[in-house]
């Protein structure tokens, strides 16, 4: 064959290093984003945070403009707006123009409260209890002691060290030895502290422990200590007819004795966040109700603002190819770069967080049993963007609710059909099954098909592989494991 030219037209996408950037910037978490500009911000003497403080003099690019928005140039799929009917507000300009401030400068809502005060302090179990070590009186030696079995809490309250651990670690931050006793003694102060049931070393021990802070006078009390002191393994395989000629109390004390263990609470830690991952959980996007409309905002702590530093960027000289000038000229086009990328972000994250509480609307409202079925190519039809788009954008992006924060991809779920030729999430499908098995007689527990028959009769036709599927996602045991004593 001999060569020859041909002439052909060809669609391809060049990835351009700003357009690199910008997919970069989306598909981080809000930790990330706030490491990868902290990078830029020391490398590049071009850019600067914005805190609203400083002079006017700088080279601003605003998020938002109020006039024409600055639509991304690097062509993140396309990024047009949603419609303007939509019933749920999006707010953008008082956080990032801050045209909403107080008397003294600080920004505040529609309702007149400041900004600052919607920001939700996390508190753990470990900085609950060390607030009440430190209005405790203690030695110096057994305050190093309650500091070191705080510590040793894990996520459900339990003491995970064993009382050599605790004094080995007297010894070494305090150079002094601590008698197993003593130990003992200030193990015994911290579970007085709250929440009842914290530091102990098993479930019994935690059991006990509430059991002993409630009143003398409480019915049936003497009962359930004695079958959590000396009987735990016979409550524990539901043995009644075991527990009855064991304690020589009656049926009837004995039921009531356990009624009343059931109230006590198996793990005092739940409830508190998480010192290891939940206090690194920053919500990217906040949702609550104004005047009747739910109101999407981003968070301001999770949307860094940059700008270029007005002193350095004058320097630049026009016809000047030094190396320094032309060291300037770099770091101011990848300032820009930045920042646009950055808006871009903010942008489409805050587009596609409006467009998923326009659908789940029912949920903000009712609850999990209210979810509608939702997938990444009804939210990407609707906001212009491509199916990745949305999936690089609710990846470890996180919504707080009035019912809670969410990672935005909890929101997507598929769908099973109605008897009456509708939709019902799976997530509400869920939601469902748990309300019911927490309803249900657990001396006779429902199973997997009896909850398919009461779904039925919801009108979601649901198979009985189905409903163990999601039972089993829910860590909910079957029914012979749920069949309890009362």
């Amino acid at each position: 064959m001999k060569p020859s030219l041909q002439l052909g037209i060809s669609q391809s996408l060049t990835m351009t290093p700003q357009l690199q950037q910008a997919i970069k910037l989306l598909a981080m978490s809000t930790l990330e984003l706030q490491q990868e500009v902290q990078a830029a911000l020391d490398d590049n003497p071009l850019l600067e945070l914005d805190d609203g403080q400083g002079s006017d003099d700088g080279e601003h690019i605003e998020a938002a403009p109020k006039e024409e928005p600055v639509r991304e140039s690097l062509d993140l799929d396309k990024h047009d707006q949603l419609s303007d009917d939509l019933p749920v507000d999006t707010a953008w300009d008082d956080i990032y123009i801050g045209s909403n401030s107080g008397s003294g400068g600080e920004p505040v809502d529609e309702d007149g409260e400041p900004i600052e005060a919607r920001k939700a302090a996390i508190e753990t179990l470990q900085d609950h209890l060390h607030w009440q070590l430190n209005v405790t009186p203690f030695s110096t030696l057994d305050r190093v002691i309650a500091e070191a079995i705080i510590d040793g809490l894990d996520s459900r309250g339990y003491l995970t060290v064993s009382l050599d651990e605790l004094a080995e670690t007297a010894l070494s931050w305090c150079n002094e030895e601590a008698e197993e006793d003593e130990v003992i003694a200030v193990l015994h102060r911290i579970q007085q502290f709250d929440p009842p049931g914290v530091a102990a070393r098993d479930l019994s021990e935690c059991l006990l422990i509430q059991l002993n802070q409630k009143p003398d006078d409480t019915e049936y009390l003497d009962g359930a200590k004695l079958i959590l002191r000396e009987h735990t393994a016979r409550l524990a395989s539901g043995d009644l007819a075991g527990l009855t000629r064991a304690t020589g109390l009656s049926e009837r004390s004995v039921h009531a004795a356990i009624a009343l263990i059931r109230e006590l609470k198996p793990h005092p830690g739940e409830g508190w966040a998480s010192a290891d991952d939940e206090r690194q959980v920053i919500p990217d996007v906040v949702v609550r109700k104004l005047r009747g409309f739910w109101r999407v905002e981003l968070n301001p702590d999770a949307a860094p603002k940059l700008r270029v530093n007005a002193g350095y960027a004058g320097m630049i000289r026009r016809a000047d190819s030094s190396p320094d000038n032309q060291y300037i000229r770099d770091n101011l086009q990848e300032a820009r770069w930045l920042i646009k990328s950055l808006q871009s972000r903010h942008e489409t994250l805050l587009k596609v967080a409006t467009c998923i509480v326009e659908h789940q609307r029912g949920f903000l409202e009712q609850g999990p049993e209210a979810m509608k079925p939702l997938i990444l190519r009804e939210v990407a039809d609707e906001v212009g963007l491509h199916e990745s788009t949305i999936s690089r954008v609710t990846t470890q992006k996180y919504l707080l609710t009035p019912r809670g924060l969410f990672e935005l991809k909890y929101f997507f779920s598929s769908h099973v059909g109605t008897s009456s030729g509708g939709e019902a999430s799976s997530t509400a499908i869920r939601a469902m099954i748990k309300k019911l098995v927490g309803q249900e007689n657990q001396r006779k527990p429902l199973s997997d098909s009896k909850l398919a028959d009461l779904l039925l009769e919801q009108g979601i036709e649901v198979a009985r592989r189905t409903v163990a599927k999601y039972r089993e996602s829910l860590n909910i045991p079957s029914s012979t494991d749920r069949k309890r004593l009362l």
